[in-house]
């Protein structure tokens, strides 16, 4: 009888062990499971907008990484990438990518990229469309994944910038290549994303990334105060190289929230601490969402 009685009290720990570890595994939203590493099952979708603010008042010169002051101009970037699972074993995604700008330079302020105007100071247009596939090349490791896509560009050979200088988007034809990893750590409150976003340049003569490589390695850490929200700090690196070169660095900090069970919210800040060759130095904020389903 004392037997039993100890297989009993045994069998409903387990039960209550198993019952919460399940419970906690039902508890992690989107957020949590479906970072950029991870691929989306058969049939599911996921549709992102993010749009971007960059606007700068200090530019470097060919060696100066302290930067002088310059007329302020202005960047927005609005991008839509829309994804979708197509393989029975969830291992490979298609999707497309869809990019939009405003620009706005000669001392402007920083919202003007928003007026949406056709003027001398003001650049306005959709720039590119990239049809991606993205893949979980090893079976095992199911969150590190490999984003694949052929950026067109929308504008003219060479119209890059308008007679005033006016600089749109790069005219070269991009072959970019994204490899994503994640790990989240076992008390399940932290996270680490990093990525290496390559990028090669072709098919433009007139354009500034024409025959040029870009790296841009990224770290992200992630605390999640609750299952439904999270606030992150990250830096990156970008390095171009070939027959043009450039690079900064950036630092930056924002937060996510899980606003349903399809939709979750995106905000990032990041500044360029430091240029070369004629890169500015200024500050982006961003806006993002996300439908998950």
């Amino acid at each position: 009888m004392k037997r039993l009685s100890i297989l009993l009290a045994l069998l409903t720990f387990n039960s209550l062990v198993f019952s919460q570890e399940d419970s906690q595994e039902e508890e992690k939203n989107n957020l949590q499971v479906f970072t950029p590493s991870k691929l989306l099952n058969k049939g599911q979708w996921d549709i992102k907008w993010f749009n971007g603010l960059y606007t700068q008042t200090k530019q470097t010169g060919a060696n100066n990484s302290d930067g002088s002051d310059v007329a302020r101009s202005n960047f927005f970037t609005s991008t839509l990438e829309v994804f979708t699972g197509i393989s029975d074993n969830n291992r490979i995604n298609v999707g497309a990518i869809v990019e939009f700008r405003s620009n706005t330079f000669g001392g402007r302020q920083a919202l003007s990229v928003f007026s949406l105007e056709d003027t001398p100071t003001n650049r306005v247009g959709f720039s590119s469309i990239a049809p991606a596939v993205k893949i979980q090349p090893f079976k095992n490791v199911g969150n590190f994944s490999i984003q694949s896509a052929i950026h067109i560009p929308l504008l003219g050979s060479g119209d890059e910038s308008n007679p005033d200088g006016g600089f749109l988007d790069q005219t070269a034809w991009s072959f970019q290549n994204r490899f994503f990893y994640d790990y989240t750590f076992p008390s399940g409150k932290w996270q680490l994303f990093t990525e290496l976003n390559t990028e090669y340049g072709f098919g433009d003569d007139q354009s500034f990334a024409n025959n040029t490589f870009l790296v841009v390695p990224g770290a992200f850490i992630s605390y999640f105060p609750t299952q439904k929200a999270t606030v992150l700090a990250f830096a990156q690196h970008s390095e171009r190289f070939g027959d043009f070169e450039q690079d900064n660095t950036s630092l930056g900090f924002g937060g996510k929230y899980q606003l349903t069970d399809v939709i979750n919210l995106e905000v990032l800040y990041s500044n360029i601490v430091r240029g070369f060759n004629f890169q500015g130095l200024g500050e982006t904020y961003s806006f993002g969402i996300r439908a998950l389903f």
